[in-house]
């Protein structure tokens, strides 16, 4: 199967690198030199290919600068290549299993049902983003999406089999009264 691992960025220097905003929670492993990469399909994929820019990508290099992920990659010679790939998500082959007990796929959690922990139901989750201090879940509630931080104390209980996300939310984080208000 294949998962999004990456968000191509600007292009850095005139050799081709590009910064990356990384998806995944092993970038040495899939991000990693040797590592082939490629853009899911449809209307990005369609455009490259029409334009005949690759489609997959073998990373030649890939560190860390000052925080950012660069990566360069065999088919990327120069800074115009690189900036013609910006904003265009990068797949991995990945294995099915999974042995973290910790850790899903956003795949896997799009349309659970979230519940307080009384199950009284609170949405569902529309999505997950991914942010530099912690991933965020979106919630479609009855007064639009709200961002729970991804973390054991707010989201105690992922049950993918049974189909919801318990979500112990402060006040006002998806019901939408302010925090101290009255």
């Amino acid at each position: 199967m294949r998962l999004v691992v990456a968000r191509i960025g600007r292009a850095h220097g005139v050799r081709g690198e590009v910064t990356v905003e990384v998806r995944t929670d092993a970038p040495e492993q899939r991000l990693g030199a040797g590592a082939v990469l490629h853009v899911p399909d449809g209307g990005r994929r369609r455009e490259l290919a029409a334009a005949g820019r690759p489609t997959s990508f073998t990373v030649t290099g890939s560190r860390d600068h000052n925080g950012i992920r660069l990566l360069s990659f065999a088919e990327v010679a120069d800074r115009s290549a690189a900036e013609a790939l910006r904003d265009t998500l990068l797949e991995a082959d990945v294995g099915e299993d999974n042995d973290e007990d910790d850790a899903w796929y956003e795949h896997e959690l799009l349309g659970l049902a979230v519940v307080d922990p009384g199950g009284a139901r609170l949405g569902e989750v529309a999505g997950l983003r991914h942010n530099p201090a912690q991933d965020l879940l979106v919630v479609r509630t009855p007064i639009g999406e709200r961002l729970v931080p991804f973390v054991r104390a707010l989201v105690p209980v992922v049950d993918v089999a049974g189909g919801v996300v318990v979500v112990d939310p402060p006040g006002g984080l998806l019901d939408g009264d302010e925090v101290g208000a009255g």
